[in-house]
């Protein structure tokens, strides 16, 4: 495992969900795959999945909302590995699906998809950095949402905003990503934000028809996990095009 790039993808529990599909996809292309999700059983039969494939995995349980479970992971990384070639940043909260307006929102959900989307992932961060460094070229993608998109649009909504307080979220973690990439600037690690776009991964809540595979959106994630020395920092990408968001 030494000799191979190690990614580290967080919220990689659920068989459906896009952080598993962009593990695969890693370890397709070489990677050592750690998958990181609260339910350790369930995690690490998927890196046993991944392992029965053929393909380098292993997993760790990883609450991004406790501190103790990130230094956790960050040491288990850094005695198997010894650094980290990219994190991606997939495990989110969506608390408020069913709300429609910033009005009627209910603060608890709102505050739940701050300390998820926004607080667990800079701490994640803040705990494999030293891991990041040591590696010759890192990468950092935080998966956000066209959730964010409509706080972009503000005031031209013409109705009340869906899921608002993981659309704040999502828009506060597009800005922790830009201010990430200006502070490591210089030092080779990458830093961007990706939206996966529409991503059939909640069966329990009725996919639309034409939401993509978690396959197909992973592509865009693995695209800036893998970028070139000289590629982007610092910009929200869908399918490796900027967008605004």
């Amino acid at each position: 495992m030494n000799e191979s790039k190690v990614a580290l993808v967080t919220g990689a529990s659920r068989p459906q969900g896009l952080g598993f599909a962009v593990a695969r996809e890693l370890a397709t292309r070489g990677y050592h795959a750690v998958l990181a999700g609260r339910d350790l059983d369930r995690t690490r039969a998927l890196a046993e999945l991944l392992a029965g494939e053929g393909l380098s995995a292993d997993a760790v349980r990883l609450d991004i909302t406790d501190p103790a479970d990130a230094a956790a992971c960050a040491e288990q990384i850094r005695a198997t590995a010894g650094r980290l070639d990219a994190l991606v940043n997939n495990a989110a909260a969506m608390p408020d699906f069913a709300t429609r307006s910033v009005l009627d929102a209910d603060l608890t959900e709102a505050r739940t998809a701050f300390t998820v989307n926004v607080l667990g992932t800079w701490a994640v961060v803040q705990a494999c950095l030293p891991l990041l460094r040591a590696a010759p070229a890192a990468r950092i993608v935080n998966v956000s949402s066209g959730g964010a998109a409509q706080v972009a649009a503000g005031a031209s909504l013409a109705e009340g905003m869906r899921s608002p307080g993981y659309s704040l979220a999502k828009y506060a973690l597009n800005a922790l990503t830009a201010s990430l990439a200006a502070e490591l600037r210089g030092s080779g690690v990458l830093v961007n934000a990706v939206d996966p776009g529409s991503v059939a991964t909640h069966p329990e809540r009725g996919d639309d028809a034409d939401d993509r595979s978690p396959a197909e959106a992973a592509l865009g994630v693995v695209w800036a996990a893998t970028l070139p020395a000289d590629g982007p920092t610092g910009g929200l990408f869908l399918d490796g095009r900027p967008t605004l968001g």
